[in-house]
C-alpha cells in the first residue's frame, strides 16, 4: 500500500491553473470518484490509498450487496466489466442477459467475489479498456473490497496522516436489491453506524439516484446523515420544489453539464447550482475526467476551465477521476 502512496506523489502531474480560476471561500470539496480511478482500477483499496494521498476531501464508494447480504464496493450491479468473473465462473452467466449484465453480484457470495481479480474497466464484449490511457486492463493484483474494508482503510490513513478525509457511499439500484429480497440501505447504514457515521456532523454523504429511496432512508430508516440526490440532468424542480427537497436531502449531485453547459467553446451557467444553493442545498456535480473532456475543451487548460466554470456557477464540490489534479486546482496545492 505504501508503495502506491509513494507512487501517487509521482503521478500527480501539476496542472496549469487557468488565470481566471477563482475558488470560492471556503474552497469546494474534491470528491475522489471511485477513488483515484484515473490512475488505478476503480474502487480498489489501492485507488483509495492514492486518492487519500493526493488530497481528496472525500472518497466515493458505490455499494451493492452480495448474495449473502454483504455490502461491497462496486460501481455496477454486475461484475462483467471490472473483474475476471467470466473466466472464473463461465457456467454462472445469466441466460439471455445482454453483454455486460451476465454476472450479477447479487448471485455471488462474498467468498466467490473475493476469488476474483479486479481490473481496470473494460468492454466485456471486446476485453479492451474503456479508458485506453489508464492502468493496463487485466493486469495487477486487485480485488473487490467490502465497504467495511474501505472505510477501515480510510480511517487508518486518517489516523496515520492527521487528515480527516470523508466518505461518500452511493446506494446502487436499491429497487433491484429489493426485488431480490435485500435491503441495501439498511445494510449500508449498519456498516456506517458501526464506524461512527450517524449524523450530519460526521464526514459522510450518502447518495442515490432514487429519490423515493432517499425519502425512505430519511423518514423510515431514520438516517441523519447528509443525503444527496443524484441526477444526470436538471431535475426540473422550481424554487418551491427545491425548497421541499431540502427538507429531505442536503444536496444535489447532477451531471456537470446540468450546472455549466459548454456552448461554442464557452461554459455557461445553467442557474441550477445558484437556485439549489438558495434553497440550502449543496451542489456536487460529476464527473471531471481529464482524459475524457468534451471536444474543444481537452488538455490541462480545458480541465482547469471546467473546474472554474463549475465553481463560478455555484458548485460546492466536484467529483473527479483525478482528485490530485482537482485538488491542485481547487485548493491551489
Amino acid at each position: 500500500m505504501f508503495a502506491h502512496i509513494l507512487l501517487a506523489s509521482l503521478l500527480t502531474h501539476p496542472v496549469p491553473v487557468a488565470a481566471n480560476f477563482r475558488p470560492a471561500a471556503p474552497a469546494p470539496i474534491v470528491i475522489a470518484h471511485r477513488g483515484a480511478s484515473g490512475l488505478l482500477p476503480e474502487h480498489t483499496t489501492q485507488a483509495v490509498a492514492v486518492a487519500h494521498a493526493v488530497g481528496a476531501d472525500y472518497i466515493e464508494q458505490d455499494v451493492v450487496l452480495t448474495r449473502d447480504g454483504v455490502p461491497i464496493v462496486l460501481h455496477d450491479l454486475h461484475l462483467d466489466a471490472t473483474t475476471n468473473v467470466a473466466e472464473v465462473f463461465p457456467d454462472r452467466a445469466e441466460p439471455n442477459a445482454p453483454p455486460g449484465r451476465r454476472y450479477s453480484a447479487l448471485n455471488f457470495t462474498l467468498a466467490e467475489i473475493k476469488s476474483l481479480r479486479a481490473s481496470e474497466r473494460f468492454n466485456p464484449a471486446t476485453g479492451r479498456a474503456v479508458f485506453p490511457g489508464r492502468f493496463p486492463v487485466h493486469t495487477g493484483q486487485f480485488e473487490v473490497p467490502t465497504l467495511a474494508e474501505e472505510l477501515d482503510l480510510i480511517a487508518g490513513l486518517n489516523a496515520a496522516s492527521g487528515r480527516d478525509v470523508g466518505v461518500y457511499p452511493e446506494l446502487k439500484r436499491p429497487a433491484e436489491h429489493a426485488a431480490a429480497g435485500l435491503d441495501l440501505a439498511a445494510a449500508v447504514l449498519r456498516v456506517l453506524a458501526d464506524r461512527g457515521y450517524t449524523t450530519r456532523e460526521d464526514r459522510c454523504f450518502l447518495q442515490c439516484f432514487d429519490y423515493a429511496e432517499l425519502k425512505r432512508v430519511r423518514n423510515e430508516l431514520g438516517c441523519e446523515l447528509n443525503l444527496v440526490f443524484l441526477t444526470g440532468s436538471d431535475p426540473g424542480w422550481d424554487d418551491d420544489e427545491l425548497a421541499d427537497a431540502a427538507k429531505v436531502v442536503d444536496g444535489l449531485g447532477p451531471g456537470w453539464a446540468a450546472v455549466a453547459r459548454l456552448e461554442d467553446g464557452t461554459y455557461r451557467s445553467t442557474g441550477l447550482a445558484e437556485r439549489a444553493r438558495a434553497a440550502g442545498l449543496a451542489v456536487h456535480p460529476w464527473t471531471a475526467r481529464a482524459d475524457a473532456m468534451p471536444k474543444g475543451s481537452d488538455g490541462a487548460e480545458g480541465f482547469a476551465a471546467l473546474h472554474a466554470a463549475l465553481i463560478d456557477a455555484g458548485a460546492t464540490g466536484v467529483f473527479s477521476d483525478f482528485p490530485g489534479r482537482s485538488s491542485q486546482l481547487i485548493h491551489r496545492k
